[in-house]
């Protein structure tokens, strides 16, 4: 017994035992796999830090960007990544705006060979090249630069410029590559669409082929590559539109291209470059695109209505068509047929002419220049022409221009051309003028060599002219003094009519001093101002009484506008009732008269505003007639009714209507009945139950 005891109490004592070393161990791997998972909240933590420090909008020689990666600008203006158009099923490389609900793709890298799936890679090299890379591990696009960087970073910027940088240079804008120097279909604020003359770059619009496929269409808008500052929308390589050479604040046949409320334009010509820019006027996304249709427009983005609103098209009509009239023709919008020749020319064939085909041009009525006697014919208000030879000279004065042209006698036309804003400058041409239209707003004067005999005979057309001008203003003077006689002689007659009326007769005056008149007047200029100066678009109907208008007063308040007509039937004595009569009624179902307007030979009553219109648009209108249901009949009859009841024995006259109809019962926005109207009505004595007429009235 006593040795099973011990047994029992040593296997008691080892069990204790153990379960104690299970107990610390088990403490022991808790505490091993707590610090284990603190250990991994802070790697992760690390991690995150890390992967946020690094920014979303750069590209490394460590970081490079799939097909389901994007990159966006630090303002969240723009965004970088792969995409694909329409029904298009390759991938392109392209920048668009980051918070817009509509997709506007405004920069294309690989628009001649997209991507045949998702695979694509973008990389960035050692020597500072993005490079994309196909599923093979070919590129496919890459971007050229002669210059390299030691540490090289690709950043998109606010702007929505794709840059290629040297981490290390402190100067921002040392671009090794930007996107801005390759456009798309598209020029954003701060591009520049010109030449830079010391690379030999050439940065040009070109549209997409279609709306689903961004690759190059047949349509480019570049600056001249002749040297002449201006810009040019081809079709392959045939010119469609001329904007004319750049004169200091815009260009000389683009009127919307000069500065205004949406953007200023800016046009550099220099020995190191020329191009033209602009800059926007407020913070709203704002671009200029030349369509697949060749289109050059200029968007800006309506976050009201969600979408691209035009602000204009750069060639806006036919006379924008490139050498529409042909050699020395020129166009008019405004005049039908657009095309003439200009003064000393004449069609060289008629017989196209007299069809309106103009392109064979216009030829000299005297061919016989560079002889004694020759000089210029200035022409005002043209876009300047182009012309297959040209010269300008930066320096040289007005004068000096036409010494010079004289000179040469292959030089056709001068004009002045002060593109750096010195006040000197010229430009002249040689050979045939083309595309040249009127312009009189914003043109410029173009002088064009003349035979002695063009010159004669204009000068005589000009005596002629100044003759007639004479003429015309000596009679118009005179009809005028005439017209002022009469004038005067009908006011004094006037007033003599006025002096000899009786004193029984109805005038304005009457209303006026109408002792229990309980109405505000008011001002003909606040009426005025509150129905748009009586626009057409806010006439709501017509009566007898003359138009109605609906109009808004600066309270905010709508009315109702009674305006008596010149020609009314109804006159001064059926205003004068109506304003009398309604200024002492009120009640539910009669209209509310809020004021008049007596001002000079002006005679309006002043209505609330009632949105319904009158029940006769509702009875005879197919369409609005459904919602006359029976119940709301019903309370419009018991209404109308009130409101008889009221003029016939509740007022504190005794009124008859004398023309009620439906068109003299309107409704407000709750259907209500309100009786209107009142210029027929007629006021009874307390005890009158009857009274006799002079006139027919009513309807």
């Amino acid at each position: 017994m006593p040795r099973l005891s011990n047994l029992l109490f040593r296997t008691g004592k080892s069990a204790k035992y153990l379960k104690l070393n299970f107990e610390l161990e088990k403490w022991k791997i808790s505490r091993i796999m707590g610090k284990l998972k603190g250990n991994l909240l802070f790697l992760s933590v690390v991690y995150l830090f890390l992967e946020s420090s690094i920014a979303v909008d750069t590209i490394t020689l460590a970081h490079s960007m799939n097909d389901t990666h994007t990159i966006v600008s630090a303002g969240q203006k723009f965004e970088l990544g792969f995409f694909n158009s329409g029904n298009s099923s390759g991938r392109y490389l392209g920048i668009w705006y980051k918070n817009l609900p509509v997709r506007t793709v405004v920069w294309v890298g690989n628009r001649e060979f997209p991507l045949i799936n998702a695979s694509g890679l973008l990389t960035l090299g050692d020597d500072g090249r993005l490079a994309i890379v196909d599923e093979s591990g070919s590129i496919i696009w890459s971007s050229n630069s002669s210059r390299t960087a030691k540490n090289p970073v690709a950043q998109l910027l606010d702007t929505g410029n794709f840059v290629v940088k040297d981490a290390a240079d402190g100067n921002d804008e040392n671009f090794i590559w930007q996107s801005f120097d390759y456009p798309s279909d598209t020029l954003l604020p701060g591009m520049k669409l010109g030449w830079n003359k010391k690379t030999g770059l050439n940065r040009i619009l070109t549209s997409w082929k279609s709306s689903d496929d961004p690759s190059p269409g047949e349509y480019t808008y570049s600056v001249d590559p002749r040297g002449l500052p201006q810009l040019v929308l081809r079709k392959g390589s045939t010119e469609q539109f001329r904007s004319g050479p750049w004169y200091g604040t815009q260009f000389s046949g683009v009127p919307v291209l000069q500065v205004n409320p949406v953007f200023t334009p800016i046009f550099v010509s220099n020995n190191d470059e020329v191009y033209y820019s602009y800059n926007i006027t407020a913070n709203i996304p704002s671009r200029f695109v030349l369509s697949q249709s060749g289109s050059v427009q200029h968007l800006s983005w309506n976050d009201r209505h969600s979408n691209w609103y035009l602000i204009f098209t750069v060639a806006e009509d036919r006379c924008d068509n490139y050498g529409l009239c042909g050699s020395y023709g020129i166009c008019n919008i405004n005049k039908t047929p657009n095309c003439d020749c200009l003064k000393g020319f004449e069609p060289k064939l008629s017989k196209d002419w007299d069809v309106l085909d103009w392109s064979g041009g216009c030829g000299r009525q005297d061919p016989h220049i560079c002889q004694e006697g020759e000089g210029f014919l200035k022409f005002t208000g043209l876009k300047l022409p182009d012309a297959s030879q040209f010269r300008v000279n930066v320096s040289m004065t007005i004068e000096d221009c036409q010494a010079e042209c004289l000179k040469n006698c292959s030089c056709s036309a001068y004009a002045k051309f002060d593109i750096r804003g010195t006040g000197n400058g010229c430009v002249t041409w040689y050979g045939d003028l083309i595309d040249m239209r009127e312009v009189p707003e914003y043109g410029q004067d173009l002088y064009v060599r003349m035979a002695a005999s063009a010159l004669d005979s204009h000068a005589d057309t000009s005596n002629k002219r100044k003759n007639v001008t004479i003429a015309t203003t000596i009679s118009v003077a005179s009809a005028m003094i005439i017209l002022a006689l009469i004038g005067l002689f009908v006011i004094w007659k006037k007033k003599i009519i006025r002096a000899s009326q009786p004193e029984n007769q109805v005038t304005i005056s009457m209303v006026e001093s109408q002792k229990d008149l309980e109405l505000p007047l008011i001002e003909f200029a606040t009426i005025q101002a509150a129905t748009n100066n009586f626009s057409g678009a806010n006439k709501i109907g017509e009566g007898g009484f003359g138009p109605v208008y609906k109009g808004e007063l600066q309270s905010g308040q709508e009315v109702a506008v009674k305006r008596l007509a010149e020609n009314s039937g109804q006159g001064l004595q059926e205003f004068k009732n109506e304003v009398i009569l309604i200024s002492k009624l009120q009640h539910r179902n009669l209209v509310k008269l809020l004021g008049c307007c007596i001002e000079r030979e002006e005679r309006m009553l002043i209505y609330e505003y009632m949105p319904n219109r009158s029940l006769d648009s509702l009875i005879f209108d197919e369409a609005r007639r459904p919602s006359l249901d029976w119940r709301r009949r019903h309370d419009i009859i018991v209404g109308v009714a009130r409101g008889l009841l009221y003029l016939h024995r509740d007022s504190r006259l005794r009124i008859i209507h004398r023309d009620l109809k439906a068109s003299n019962v309107l409704l407000d926005n709750e259907m209500n009945p309100k009786i209107s109207d009142f210029g027929m009505a007629r006021t009874f004595h307390g005890d009158q139950t009857e009274a006799n007429t002079k006139r027919v009235v009513g309807t």
